[in-house]
């Protein structure tokens, strides 16, 4: 729970935290590898204040928010008002709150460090994406910045990129890829004493039966 509490405190503030952290070509080329269709329906797992929702929504798609905290659901509904296309869902991602084959892309953003259980969270994601349909997650390569886990509860590390691709593949997708974001997560400790950069990987893969 101490993550959860931890974005219920800065749900306010994670705009202006989060253009810090990472730049708008992380969802970017999360966009490229899922190769988004207009009108189809993509879910944004640990939506945050809608920073991968806000570019599926402008290219035609509809969306169906999922977050644990009210307080960045509220944020969302804030931003983006109460829009035909966009669906909020408070849940966690152990037990998410969409049906079977409900969508057609899941989206997850520097999200999955946050799990206890990220091979079961995978799972998860898969069950509720269509026949065809892809799951595409963005997220930190392995590290060392144990200071992570203090100041924004992170539960792992980062990740080996081919631990994803297995978990991936046990789930059950096929077209597995992990490859380079090119880009990086950066930020400074609240001391100060210490400068973060974290490469990013992007890993999708298509849902076959």
């Amino acid at each position: 729970m101490e993550s959860k509490k931890y974005f219920d405190k800065v749900a306010k503030d994670w705009d202006a935290m989060r253009s810090e952290f990472f730049p708008e070509r992380v969802r970017e080329r999360a966009y490229s590898v899922a190769e988004i269709e207009v009108g189809k329906k993509a879910a944004d797992i640990g939506a945050g204040t809608g920073f991968v929702t806000e570019g599926l929504i402008k290219r035609g798609l509809k969306v169906v928010v999922v977050d644990q905290s009210l307080e960045m659901l509220n944020e969302i509904k804030e931003k983006f008002g109460d829009k035909g296309e966009i669906k909020f869902r408070q849940g966690i991602a152990e037990e998410l709150p969409l049906e079977d084959e409900e969508v057609d892309y899941v989206f997850a953003n520097m999200f999955l460090h946050h799990v206890e259980n990220p091979a079961k969270v995978i799972n998860e994601m898969v069950r509720v994406l269509k026949i065809g349909g892809k799951l595409v997650i963005t997220d930190l390569d392995e590290h060392n910045f144990e200071i992570l886990r203090k100041e924004q509860y992170d539960r792992w590390m980062g990740f080996d990129r081919k631990d994803i691709a297995k978990w991936f593949i046990e789930a059950g997708l096929n077209e597995v890829k992990v490859d380079s974001v090119e880009s990086s997560c950066c930020t400074a400790t609240d001391c100060n004493s210490e400068n973060i950069s974290i490469s990013i990987f992007v890993a999708s893969g298509v849902k076959s039966r």
